[in-house]
């Protein structure tokens, strides 16, 4: 090649490079975007992915009662426990009892609540929640949950990482590792709370080990939804998408030196802030609802404002492709003044659940949308009284043995009962439903194998169902 031959491929390559530049740059950012990737080359970390085979669900609201709720209160009718009531367990029960306050020889206590059939399936429910209760064709209630711990901290733990031991990916963080989000203006994991905060706290939403940009992000209920989404005075959206831009060129260029996928997620989360500025605000205003959806959610009640409008946002954010929403309702943990209490929670929180229900179905999102409602785990046939004076304290312990949750759409049967528990409610007599079972069923609803599902660190491949977990055939369509 003479230097005129030179000359001449230099001068195609610069034509091809900047005549056509407009015209290229467009193909590959359209092409890359396909491929979950932005213009420069760098992987959008939360792009969507392809489950293992079709899915039902698309997305999950997971309504976390922390504190743990009475099921034989709720949503397991024990008439034994009348015929019991004053006298202590039998010793073969006793014996199995692992309890944080409560002494073996307490006393069984009766329910006083009234349980009736409801919907077609005849489901009975407690009538401390009549509006889930008119939900009863659209549930199904498990009431043979077991778990291993009998503690708040690490049954939450367990529940939602599946190991007692801290530091896990949540279910959250999994289900947006395995899918990835839907939605551009938002993050793909939200977390709500409501009551006077859980024990678990930020580690039921914590990323674990893996990268930062799969945990959950929580909205606050005052004030900016997200703590400084809004600009400083003074602070232009021009300045500060100079100073994005910038800080982004180094980031990559520090991404590209050390494959850091923390400098990836960083990357990720500072663009993400930066088009919530105008998503979130947006979300959180619920002026142009109507006035039957707000009455439908109780937002406008005092007693239940708090937990429906977390109800309320749970749907607008699914509508939006968020993929998983964490509702924390604390606390349902009644050691005393149960009758009171639970009432309390329930008139809180009943009516808000069924408006969820009900308006995911008729605007057709039940089906891609799975609920989940319940606590980390159940509590005793057996009083607790911490107050010998006041035989209105009656409370009640722990109980991972037996306990009652329920969920519905995104590929699970409603209308039906799956497990059975004995007359005292104390053990699982049919159907065992263990929380890795639960987390197993959960992924298949959103496509995934539970065992396939993994996650390679410190040289193993990690799952969120550790080392069991089988999918419950029964629960699903």
């Amino acid at each position: 090649m003479d230097h005129r031959d030179y000359l001449g491929l230099r001068d195609r390559r610069r034509f091809l490079s900047e005549v056509g530049s407009g015209v290229g740059v467009m193909a590959m950012a359209h092409l890359l975007g396909i491929e979950g990737r932005a213009a420069d080359g760098t992987r959008n970390v939360l792009a969507p992915k392809q489950p293992h085979f079709p899915a039902k669900a698309k997305n999950v609201i997971f309504m976390f009662m922390e504190g743990a709720p009475s099921q034989m209160d709720l949503f397991d009718p024990k008439p034994g426990l009348q015929k019991w009531s004053g006298q202590p367990l039998p010793e073969s029960m006793a014996s199995q009892l692992r309890l944080a306050f409560t002494k073996k020889d307490a006393k069984v206590l009766a329910s006083p609540r009234v349980f009736k059939p409801a919907g077609k399936s005849g489901t009975e429910f407690s009538d401390f929640i009549p509006d889930i209760a008119s939900c009863a064709d659209d549930i199904c209630l498990v009431r043979s949950m077991t778990t291993d711990a009998f503690n708040h901290h690490p049954g939450q733990s367990l529940l939602f990482t599946g190991s007692i031991q801290l530091g896990r990916p949540t279910m959250g963080a999994w289900a947006l590792y395995g899918l990835g989000s839907e939605s551009q203006n938002l993050p793909g994991f939200v977390v709500l709370t409501s009551g006077v905060g859980t024990s678990g706290g930020a580690s039921n939403f914590s990323s674990g080990f893996m990268p930062s940009h799969y945990q959950g992000t929580l909205l606050r209920n005052s004030g900016d939804p997200i703590l400084y989404l809004s600009n400083p005075d003074g602070v232009t959206a021009e300045s500060q998408r100079s100073t994005l831009d910038a800080l982004g060129d180094l980031n990559r260029e520090h991404l590209g030196e050390t494959g850091d996928q923390e400098i990836a997620s960083r990357i990720a989360s500072y663009e993400l802030a930066y088009r919530m500025q105008s998503a979130a605000p947006e979300l959180a205003d619920l002026s142009k609802e109507p006035a039957h959806i707000r009455e439908m959610y109780g937002i406008d009640d005092p007693t239940m404002k708090q937990f429906g409008t977390n109800c309320l946002l749970a749907r607008r954010l699914v509508e939006r492709g968020v993929r998983f929403v964490l509702m924390m309702d604390a606390s349902w943990d009644q050691h005393t003044n149960l009758n009171k209490g639970l009432k309390r929670m329930c008139d809180r929180t009943q009516k808000p659940t069924a408006a969820l229900i009900k308006d995911l179905k008729q605007r057709g999102l039940l089906d891609s949308t799975l609920i989940v409602w319940g606590g980390e785990f159940g509590r005793t046939p057996i009083v607790e009284i911490r107050n010998t004076n006041d035989p209105e304290n009656a409370g009640r312990d722990h109980h991972p043995l037996a306990y009652s949750m329920f969920l519905a759409g995104g590929g699970i049967k409603g209308g039906q009962v799956v497990g059975k528990t004995d007359e005292l409610g104390f053990n699982i007599t049919e159907d065992k439903v263990h929380v890795h079972d639960l987390q197993a069923t959960m992924l298949h609803c959103l496509g995934f194998d539970h065992t396939k599902l993994t996650y390679r660190h410190m040289g193993r491949d990690f799952r969120l169902t550790d080392v069991a977990g089988e999918v419950v055939r029964k629960m699903l369509i």
